[in-house]
């Protein structure tokens, strides 16, 4: 059995703590002396790629390098996560739930010992686990295994219940649960097993159908069902009382007046000025009736809920307000709460996304899985939160852990955590899985894909306080806390405007940004061919014939060949773009997206806390303006396709259509006239035409200004494969490419060239190959003052972009990530270029250039027609990301052999949705 296994040791701390106190006094890979301003924000990790050895470097400031041992499993063919974890009653065997499946450890040797997938049962084929929460339970002699999961049949919710012997698990039964309208899925969540009267009954939340359901195992027959609040998520029962956490807070009661948003299947509270959740409830219902006592108002995004041992407490982890709510069981009420981010400095960051729980034996220490710090954070309670706590509660320190951990089990003086990251999207080894998963052939392969990724468990034993100290230390520098310091340097007076400024609030030169955000490449796919980057031109399939003006642009200004997305899909990627973190909910709902695929932001869900760019822009007097993103663009489709509005654009003809948001702040500073983003049969032609139209009348106006912050979505270079009715590949590449290139020209234009600056990214890599990393991909700075004409080697990502925006308009970070991340200060010069203006390359491939009806091909082009039909690739991000890019080869390349050693194994079928 081959199973990889990380240990880490103090040796390594020890280095990498002199690394990045060192960091300053390192240098490029180019040899050449960095700015002095990056030089203090920098550790030796920004000067190379990603990488695949430990410590793993993030796409999104943090380095992984966790405590104790980790094993990674699953199968190396598609994306793993480990979501949750139980511990059997032989107190010998884990059971880890993970996104295809569950996973047995011996928790002793610590291996992996046997796997269970839903491709064990033919109707249960393209299942996949809900967010959380596994239970087992020993009934009449039997051990049994009960967990969530949702699919794509119908019905399309189950709650398994599969049978452990001892060395393998048998599948008993998969029990259903029906949606109730308007829901699609009623997507069972946490359970809870109870032995009533000598009947096994199970208890389990309807996160889609917002419901609490009580039934009988033996015959699956519904004892009572009761309302919950909006999407449960977290079960917990004691004595005759049920303890949900509405992860959307209370069902809204229209007649009261307070804002509501939508989220599938409803609606919630939400803050006006973010679009956030405004409220996180509990649900206390009495399991004797099924009847709703009262609604407790606890912090946003409330997820795991867990009870003490003596069963007098409730905790219950806020993940979208970074504390902890305290329940008093007995009076039911909310008695404390108790921060653990880890950034607690009175700032108001929040990121540190709480959403697991485990508690000592004694009732004294509670242990938080803070995701996005990549660690657990350790807590004494004090006598307000715990029977045997004294004084007030305390944070005692953090444990680093695998990329966000999610669920945690404390068993024997040892933690297992489930990392639900893992080190992210690297070199995925083939892994034996023991006859219960499925390996790719070949032997090792080298998976620069984002959508292949091994899931891992961690075995943490618990450490001393002299560990712990040191443990805490070390979280601190692998989340580059030192940043904090010079984020918050206050701005000092009579400074000289810079274009990035050293300090946030001194003036900028620029009074403009524009922010463009495109759809799914990666750096080898596009900028592969350009000999000054690290590209591999064989991997090229949208070089310099079809994307002249990105090239060009690369030679006129800068390359930047280091530079990464930090999501991994256009759901992640759109807010790690706008920004700079994700939510749990959607972190939880990687891969599977049961209640929404939000790339365009309309589920309230995904909003954090402090929101995104644009409302931090708003909150601190800036004028903005929203070209595309955030929205949907409602026309009629029965009448228009693609050849009939390109039509239109060509004769100057009228477009009727509709942009709309869910966030009410965005509404007055939608462009209407611009396209939303959501629909490539729409050209890119005219969401250019749009914005230079509006640009040109604002430049003939001499009493107006253009906005300080635009941001716009430019999407088509997604590709609709080979859809019929839809252009080849490379002529939706060439459209966005000259779109691109038609608004930088009428920028550097204008009256408006030296005070603008345009920083141009993908949404994310989407599957896409790359010979460095499976996050790379292209970006671009236009500005007079970013005329370097070299490459740029330095390690940024889409937060270093957010962090940058925020440091030139003056806006203080929004979270714990754009706190800490690399403002980009290698990509400007002191000395500005005025006399060039970009000069627009014209396109080189016919943008008309159609695919064309199944009727009449064969072979390869007749399969990949179909399939692209099949799975709609005309709509953004509707699945089967590697069949799309093993498309885009063909289109490219013809019978040349996909890149399988990069991007998965050919064999494989993406099933995924």
């Amino acid at each position: 059995m081959k199973i990889n296994v990380a240990s880490v040791g103090y040796g390594f701390f020890t280095l990498i703590s002199l690394f990045l106190l060192g960091g300053c006094h390192h240098f490029g890979p180019s040899g050449t002396k960095p700015s002095p301003l990056s030089s203090v924000y920098k550790t030796p990790t920004d000067n190379g790629p990603l990488g695949d050895t430990s410590p793993f470097l993030m796409p999104y400031n943090r380095i992984i390098d966790g405590a104790g041992q980790s094993v990674s499993f699953g199968d190396a063919s598609v994306e793993n996560h480990s979501l949750d974890a139980v511990l059997l009653p032989d107190q010998k065997t884990l059971v880890v739930e993970d996104r295809f499946g569950i996973a047995f450890f011996d928790v002793n040797q610590r291996k992996l010992i046997s796997r269970w997938d839903y491709n064990k049962g033919s109707d249960l084929k393209g299942s996949m686990s809900s967010f959380s929460g596994i239970k087992a339970i020993v009934h009449h002699d039997s051990t049994y295994i009960f967990w969530g999961a949702g699919g794509r049949g119908k019905p399309n919710s189950h709650v398994m219940q599969v049978v452990w012997d001892g060395s393998r698990a048998r599948l008993v039964r998969a029990i259903p649960f029906m949606p109730i309208a308007p829901a699609t899925i009623a997507l069972p969540n946490e359970v809870v097993l109870k032995e009533e009267a000598g009947e096994l009954m199970l208890y389990t939340v309807l996160n889609g159908n917002n419901q609490l359901v009580k039934l009988r195992v033996k015959d699956q027959q519904v004892v009572w069902t009761a309302p919950t609040g909006v999407a449960p998520f977290g079960l917990t029962i004691l004595d005759t009382k049920a303890y949900v956490t509405n992860w959307a807070g209370p069902v809204p009661d229209v007649t009261n007046g307070f804002e509501t948003a939508g989220v599938p299947w409803g609606s919630a509270y939400v803050d006006p000025k973010t679009g956030a959740m405004a409220r996180g409830t509990v649900s206390v219902i009495d399991i004797t009736q099924g009847k709703v006592e009262r609604e407790l108002s606890v912090g946003l995004h409330p997820n795991a809920i867990i009870g003490s041992p003596d069963q007098k407490f409730l905790y219950v982890a806020n993940g979208n307000s970074d504390h902890v709510s305290i329940i008093d069981v007995a009076n039911q009420q909310v008695v404390d709460s108790v921060f653990v981010g880890l950034y607690n400095r009175g700032n108001g960051y929040i990121g540190s996304t709480p959403n697991g729980l485990a508690i000592s034996p004694d009732g004294t220490t509670l242990y938080v899985a803070n995701g996005l710090d990549n660690a657990l954070c350790v807590v004494g309670l004090g006598s307000k939160a715990s029977s045997a706590g004294k004084g007030n509660n305390t944070i005692r320190g953090y444990i680093p852990t695998q990329a966000y951990p999610a669920g945690i089990v404390l068993h024997n003086n040892e933690l297992y955590v489930t990392n639900l990251e893992a080190i992210g999207a690297r070199i995925a080894n083939p892994v034996d899985q023991g006859g219960q998963g499925k390996n790719p052939a070949g032997g090792t392969l080298k998976a620069y894909n984002s959508h292949k990724q091994l899931a891992s468990i961690s075995f943490i034993p618990v450490p001393n306080q002299q560990q712990l100290e040191a443990y805490t230390e070390k979280v601190k520098k692998l989340s580059l806390q030192f940043r904090l310091a010079l984020t918050e340097q206050a701005p000092r007076p009579n400074v000289a405007p810079k274009p990035v400024p050293e300090r946030i609030g001194e003036p900028s030169v620029f009074k403009h940004v524009l922010y463009i955000i495109k759809e799914n490449r990666t750096y080898d796919q596009v900028l592969g061919d350009l000999p000054q980057g690290d590209g591999m031109p064989e991997l090229c399939i949208f070089g310099d014939s079809i994307t002249p003006n990105q090239h060009q642009l690369t030679k006129d200004y800068l390359l930047m060949d280091n530079y990464y997305v930090s999501g991994k899909s256009s759901a992640e990627g759109h807010h790690w773009a706008s920004a700079a973190m994700v939510t749990d909910y959607t972190e939880k709902s990687v891969r599977a997206w049961f209640r929404s695929y939000p790339h365009v932001l309309y589920d309230a869900m995904v909003y954090d806390k402090k929101g995104l760019i644009w409302n931090n822009a708003l909150d601190h007097g800036k004028t903005v303006r929203m070209y595309g993103e955030a929205c949907s663009c409602a026309y009629d489709k029965k009448e228009y396709n693609w050849s009939k509005l390109f039509q239109i654009r060509q004769t100057s003809k009228p477009f009727s259509f509709t942009n709309t948001t869910t966030i009410s702040r965005v509404r007055p500073i939608l462009a209407m006239n611009f396209p939303g983003c959501d629909d490539e049969t729409i050209s890119d032609q005219m969401r250019a035409d749009a914005f230079i139209k509006e640009l040109n009348e604002t430049a003939a106006n001499p009493n107006a200004d253009l906005p300080n912050l635009m941001v716009m979505s430019l999407p088509n270079d997604h590709t609709s494969g080979m859809s019929p009715g839809f252009p080849i590949p490379r002529a939706m590449v060439a459209d966005n490419d000259l779109a691109v290139g038609r608004i930088v020209d009428a920028i550097t234009h204008s009256r408006f060239a030296a005070s603008t600056v345009i920083f141009i990214t993908e949404d994310d890599s989407q599957a896409g190959w790359d010979h460095v990393s499976a996050y790379r991909t292209t970006g671009y700075i236009v500005s007079p003052y970013s005329r370097l004409q070299k490459t740029v080697h330095t390690n940024y990502n889409q937060t270093s972009v957010v962090r940058t925006m925020e440091q030139i308009l003056g806006l203080p970070p929004m979270n714990v990530i754009d706190a800490t991340a690399l403002p980009m200060f290698d990509c400007f010069s002191d000395k500005p270029d005025l006399s060039f203006a970009y000069k627009a390359l014209p396109n080189r491939v016919s943008l008309t250039d159609m695919n064309p009806a199944p009727t009449g091909l064969k072979g390869a082009s007749l399969k990949f027609t179909n399939q692209s039909i099949r799975y709609g690739f005309h709509q953004i991000d509707r699945g089967h990301d590697d069949l799309l890019n093993r498309i885009l080869w063909f289109t490219a390349k013809g019978k040349k052999r996909y890149p399988a050693w990069l991007a998965g194994s050919e064999e494989d079928e993406d099933d995924d949705d």
